[in-house]
């Protein structure tokens, strides 16, 4: 999908390859819906990639000139050596935004209640699965003796996969949780959100060279991402759910509504997107608990406030 108006001459084509389309990213949506890019002179070329490894290889060649997924995928890609590697200038989601789902309600859910069963969780070393896991452990539960975690589902095939029959649990993301709830096929008895704490989950980057060459075009993507998080911040679920929904046009009103409340409610998204030092260090904490890192990474080298402060004072 993409931003286009009848003096699309006068704006700059911009990539953006996003690592999945989900109400999780609503405030994205909204910018591109209420034309706030359009606003900052951005034609917004929107393609999703289906997991960060294909998102940041779009990135790194060329296909895309934004890259939006979790920043594990950048520190992935600094230690691999890369020298023009990709900067996070922008966070969005300050939760984990997928949820556990039983095959029977259970009302007073405890994670050790795990242990012995199967789940179907994540790729190994992205973000879903590494946050799964520092909860486990945050509970006393060893991810790798305690339960079996099954990982050889594509990422967006679990639920169907859950459906058929295998796993005695899943962990999902919207609208995947909510719609095996109406289909009676699943229950939510727990938000990895809530349970891991605020995670800086989903950021956007771009290399090193594009920032260098294009710092206005990255400057007025900010602009207008932080106008979408204005919204979503003061306005309704209700009203959000109405401005993103040409975004689902296969999810119902109702439906869009009610996920939206899910990650309103337990504090998603950010006021701003500023990404913080503080937040990088508990994402490197989580890769590292993962076995992911072995040793920390500069901050300053990957992370960007400059644009993100900027458009805090523009408003």
């Amino acid at each position: 999908c993409a931003c286009k108006s009848d003096d699309s001459k006068a704006l700059t084509t911009v990539k953006l390859n996003e690592v999945a389309h989900s109400i999780f990213y609503a405030p994205m949506y909204v910018a591109i819906e209420k034309g706030y890019f359009e606003e900052e002179g951005i034609d917004l070329d929107l393609v999703t990639g289906y997991g960060a490894d294909k998102t940041m290889t779009a990135l790194l060649t060329g296909e895309a000139d934004i890259g939006f997924m979790g920043s594990e995928a950048s520190i992935y890609t600094y230690l691999q050596g890369a020298k023009d590697y990709a900067i996070n200038f922008a966070q969005l989601t300050q939760r984990a935004g997928n949820f556990l789902i039983s095959r029977e309600p259970i009302d007073d859910f405890s994670w050790d209640m795990l242990k012995g069963h199967y789940v179907l969780g994540g790729r190994k070393g992205g973000m879903p699965q590494m946050v799964f896991e520092y909860i486990l452990k945050k509970n006393n539960i060893d991810p790798e003796t305690d339960l079996e975690i099954l990982q050889n589902v594509d990422f967006g095939s679990t639920s169907a996969a859950f459906t058929s029959g295998i796993g005695d649990y899943t962990v999902e993301f919207e609208p995947s949780a909510t719609l095996l709830e109406q289909q009676g096929e699943g229950h939510v008895i727990a938000s990895l959100g809530v349970e891991s704490g605020y995670v800086p989950y989903t950021a956007y980057c771009a290399k090193k060279s594009y920032i260098k060459k294009n710092p206005d075009v990255i400057q007025k993507f900010t602009n207008a991402t932080q106008k979408g998080l204005d919204y979503v911040n003061t306005h309704s679920s209700a009203e959000i759910a109405a401005i993103i929904a040409p975004q689902f046009k296969e999810t119902d009103i109702s439906t869009i509504t009610a996920i939206v409340e899910r990650y309103k409610s337990q504090d998603t998204w950010k006021t701003s997107t500023v990404f913080t030092e503080d937040s990088f260090n508990l994402l490197q904490d989580i890769l590292t608990q993962a076995g992911e890192l072995k040793s920390p990474v500069p901050y300053s080298s990957l992370v960007t406030t400059e644009f993100s402060e900027k458009a805090l004072n523009k408003q």
